[in-house]
């Protein structure tokens, strides 16, 4: 089997147990899903996290949360050597919400989320893909949060880059 459809077995199966009632994503996984998710840099809580809200919120779809996890794999196997970071960000490090950069609100919080979702260094309790993130994507041009990730991978830092990407977006305002 290869990662993809192991990951989607897994996503399914988890959907089914979380719309089953089951809400404690701790007793979803098996030793072997654990070691799965470690091996595309992944920790249990996000892929609850993306399971909860396509049961609950109809979005984002188990097709969005497979590209996200295939640029957070990538990630981890090309620049980090397969070594997974040490370092979790904090819900009070992140930019706040209303933080702009070029009078764009929220923009210096979903960059960093990306750089962290990238390095694997999201708290568990910090979701990239989240209601906030999608509304932004949505008002900027329906952006894919796996594309943001891939543009935030390619400029490398550079934060002018991924504000030129983001207003070459269609506006939804």
């Amino acid at each position: 089997m290869t990662w993809n459809d192991h990951f989607l077995k897994l996503f399914r199966r988890c959907l089914e147990a979380y719309r089953g009632g089951n809400s404690d994503f701790n007793t979803y996984y098996s030793d072997d899903d654990l070691t799965f998710l470690a091996s595309i840099g992944y920790k249990p809580r996000e892929l609850f996290d993306f399971v909860e809200d396509l049961a609950d919120d109809g979005e984002p779809t188990e097709s969005t949360a497979l590209l996200i996890a295939a640029v957070r794999r990538d990630y981890l196997m090309v620049v980090q050597n397969n070594i997974l970071s040490e370092y979790e960000i904090t819900m009070d490090e992140l930019p706040g919400k209303q933080e702009e950069t070029d009078g764009i609100a929220y923009l210096p919080r979903i960059i960093a989320k990306a750089e962290h979702k990238l390095r694997g260094e999201l708290d568990p309790n910090i979701m990239f893909g989240c209601g906030g993130d999608r509304n932004f994507f949505r008002r900027h041009g329906n952006i894919h949060p796996a594309d943001f990730l891939r543009h935030v991978w390619a400029a490398d830092g550079d934060h002018d880059h991924i504000l030129d990407y983001v207003k070459s977006q269609p506006n939804q305002d």
